[in-house]
Order: structure tokens, then C-alpha cells, then sequence
């Protein structure tokens, strides 16, 4: 089975309605032993790409993942970019805002670690938290120091989808090409992930009553999702849903979706001028004598 990463990717101006989208697939591996040899196989494929947006130094890359609790997103970076040169990758959590982070505008904190041209810069969570836990919160918005004319919650969010938009088309323009990923669990897996967090020993420290009660705002946060996802998602950087109950398949997805996108840009090697050329003969005539 063909990955078909249009699939999964929402079009500019659809209203996404979550319900319509699937949590799981049929997968595109039959065995164990077969997924670990596709997902080998992006990988080589992805490490090789690195090289070239490296060398190129024309383009920077901006993976952005966003979920509920239990998606997957740590484990999808961990094994989609377990074969990319750290030095040409950068990899960002961000939690809750610090004081220092709160007096600023809130793209400030994400901003300050965009990849430079050459790179892979990864956020797990971002600067859509805003617009997310935000909204299912609202009462976070009165701890931001905002003057209260624009706490009305009947603008805020629009305001700050356009300044999202308006900062990814900026990038876009400037060679940063940006991928935005929805791991979409199924509360009934997030609730069999959470029971398997509190009996397996290893994983206790994944856990948290936060967790818990985050779940409680499931319908919520599934709205402000859906509200986020059909405002944000444009040509220039595209949301793709990606189905997360099987955690596997979810991985061969993203990495395919990746290598697709890097596929697609204008990349190739440095050509080594006549001058080089000469200069490099002269030194290897060097070393052979």
C-alpha cells in the first residue's frame, strides 16, 4: 500500500470536522518486520536529503507536531528523525510560558528558535498553544499581562490566527518551508495509553494527574482543534491530520509526508567553479607526491 500524503493533508479553506476524520487506517505494513524495514528505508532516504538541504543552504525546515496527550508525537521524532545529523537538526518542547516569555507577544518564545537555512528545526507543541489550550482555558489569557481591550473573546482567536497566517507566510517567503502535523488519537486510546502508563513501571514518569484532568476537556479541546485547523492550514504550510491509534503507521506517514515535501524543493549540490577545480588539483597533486 502507497502513502498518498494529500491524503491526510487539510485543504486551504476546508471546515474540519473531526468526527469525519479517521484515528486509524488500514496500515501500509503487514508485519513488524516489514515496518521497520520501510521506515529504515525513509530514513536513509530522509538522512540523505538532510545532506543536501544542507549543503544547498537554500531552504530551512519547520516540522511543527501538535495532540492530545498520548498521541505519539515523542516517540514520531524520536524514531522519523532518529537517522538526521544532530548538527543539521534542532528540536524545541515548549511547556508552559516562563514570566520572562509572558511579557512578550506571544509568538516571541517560538520565533527565537527558528531554523536557520540548512536545517531541520522540530516543535513539539508551539506557538499554536496559543490558540489551543488558550481557548479551552480562557482564563490564561487574563495572566498574559494583555490590556483588556483585547482580552474580548469574540476577536481574539481570529486576531490571532491572521498573525499566525501572516508570520508562516513571511517564512514561507523567505525559504523556511513548514509542515504541521495532528497526531488524531481516539479518546479510547489515549485511555488505554494512560492505563498502560500506570502498570508498566518503566512508564510512571509519563504520567500525570494533569493528564487526567486535561482529558476532562476533550470535547472542548476537540472544537478548538477544529477551529484552529480549518483557519490555519494554507497552500504555503499545510496541516496534515494524521490518523494516531496505530503508532506505527502514524510514523511511516509523517516520514512519507517529510520526504515529500523535501523532494519537491529546488536543492542540489554546490557547483565547484574552474578555479576550485584547479586549486583542488593542485593540493591532491600534493598529497600523492
Amino acid at each position: 500500500m502507497q502513502i498518498n500524503s494529500k491524503e491526510f493533508r487539510v485543504r486551504e479553506g476546508r471546515s474540519v470536522k473531526l468526527n469525519s476524520w479517521p484515528t486509524l487506517v488500514k496500515p501500509v505494513y503487514k508485519t513488524k518486520i516489514q515496518y521497520e524495514k520501510l521506515l529504515k528505508k525513509h530514513i536513509a532516504e530522509l538522512s540523505a536529503l538532510q545532506h543536501l538541504l544542507y549543503a544547498s543552504n537554500r531552504y530551512a525546515i519547520l516540522l511543527i507536531f501538535q495532540a492530545m496527550d498520548a498521541a505519539g508525537k515523542d516517540g514520531a521524532i524520536q524514531h522519523v528523525m532518529s537517522g538526521i545529523n544532530p548538527q543539521g537538526c534542532q528540536v524545541y518542547s515548549f511547556k508552559h510560558p516562563s514570566a520572562t516569555e509572558l511579557e512578550h507577544d506571544f509568538l516571541w518564545r517560538t520565533t527565537r528558535f527558528l531554523p536557520e537555512r540548512g536545517r531541520i528545526g522540530i516543535f513539539n507543541r508551539s506557538y499554536y498553544e496559543e490558540v489551543l489550550i488558550v481557548r479551552v482555558h480562557p482564563e490564561i489569557l487574563h495572566t498574559q499581562g494583555l490590556p483588556d481591550a483585547l482580552l474580548d473573546e469574540n476577536t481574539i482567536w481570529q486576531g490571532r490566527y491572521r498573525s499566525i497566517i501572516d508570520l508562516e507566510t513571511h517564512l514561507n517567503s523567505n525559504g523556511t518551508k513548514i509542515i504541521k502535523f495532528f497526531l488524531h488519537l481516539s479518546k479510547d486510546e489515549q485511555r488505554r495509553r494512560f492505563l498502560e502508563r500506570i502498570i508498566e513501571p518503566e512508564k510512571n514518569w509519563k504520567f500525570s494527574i494533569a493528564d487526567i484532568e486535561e482529558r476532562q476537556y476533550w470535547k472542548e479541546y476537540m472544537h478548538a482543534y477544529e477551529k484552529c485547523l480549518s483557519a490555519t492550514s494554507s497552500r504555503d504550510a499545510p496541516w496534515y491530520i494524521v490518523p494516531a491509534d496505530d503508532r506505527k503507521n502514524a510514523r511511516l506517514i509523517i516520514s512519507q509526508i517529510i520526504l515529500d515535501t523535501l523532494r519537491a524543493l529546488d536543492m542540489a549540490y554546490p557547483k565547484t567553479s574552474a578555479g576550485r577545480q584547479q586549486e583542488l588539483q593542485l593540493i591532491r597533486k600534493q598529497l600523492t607526491e
